[in-house]
């Protein structure tokens, strides 16, 4: 099994002088389906954007560590370098074009393709995952439900034709049986297209269903780090993602909010 993306001991630091990520280490298994669970706020999306080269956007620079991609180092590229070697990141909030239509987004999605023939087949391949944005191809995505525009900007980073998605927080707003619909969609995509993915979610409950490795992200560290299997059965992981305390009763958001993790996390 190879590492098709590897962070070592990555330093994020904003403006200058916020330090956000704390020597995160991570790697994601080529072919796979990696999770990174934490809170809001926990460093989960500034990870993202490490990998994909957005940090200088927002003022953010890695100033410690490396981010590689199969063996290559990619921290110091610009965006549109790091997707072209095929890593593309889906953005929480379904970041739509809303005055274009459904099939305008798609093309946008394609900037880096110079063939016209690939671009259609690409349109073709991504409405075979998702038929409902066939149906709406000539809707402006502005008056897309949320569920379709969820698919929208998944099929648009489909067009890129990656080999990594960073796919941030895309249960985010959406109804269960939505939600288990595009994450169905996800795992769907991992088989088929052997499709590599980095999954940051808060649903973990979900997250740890479709993926086969996990970390749990606190204050711009990584605390824990597991399989699927594993880290579902963990009783912290049990007590703060999944609800559920020992005896599988669910504890009140007030006494998860404030009980401090076990110390053991960060050892």
């Amino acid at each position: 099994m190879t590492d098709a993306l590897s962070l070592n001991n990555v330093e994020v630091i904003y403006d200058g002088v916020i330090l956000v990520l704390k020597g995160v280490s991570l790697n994601v298994r080529e072919g796979g389906i990696t999770t990174l669970l934490g809170a809001n706020g926990a460093g989960k999306t500034t990870t993202l954007k490490a990998v994909s080269g957005l940090l200088r956007s927002e003022r953010g620079e890695v100033t410690k560590g490396s981010i590689e991609f199969k063996s290559e180092r990619i921290d110091r590229l610009p965006p549109h370098a790091v997707v072209r070697h095929g890593i593309v990141q889906v953005f929480e909030g379904r970041r739509v074009f809303e005055h274009l239509t459904t099939e305008e987004n798609l093309i946008a999605g394609a900037h880096i393709q110079t063939d016209r023939q690939k671009v259609v087949a690409g349109i073709e391949r991504v409405y075979g995952y998702f038929p409902r944005l066939n149906e709406r191809r000539s809707v402006q995505a502005g008056y897309l439900s949320g569920g379709e525009q969820q698919m929208l900007v998944i099929g648009r980073a489909l067009m890129a034709d990656p080999h990594v998605m960073l796919l941030d927080e895309p249960s985010l707003g959406l109804a269960p049986m939505l939600v288990e619909e595009i994450f169905g969609i996800v795992q769907q995509l991992n088989r088929q297209e052997k499709l590599t993915v980095l999954l940051v979610e808060q649903n973990a409950a979900l997250a740890l269903t479709i993926a086969e490795h996990g970390y749990v992200m606190e204050n711009g560290r990584i605390v824990l780090d597991g399989t699927a299997a594993a880290l579902t059965e963990n009783a912290d992981i049990k007590e703060f993602y999944l609800g559920l305390t020992e005896v599988g009763a669910r504890r009140s958001y007030r006494d998860v909010k404030h009980y401090k993790r076990r110390k053991r996390w960060l050892s």
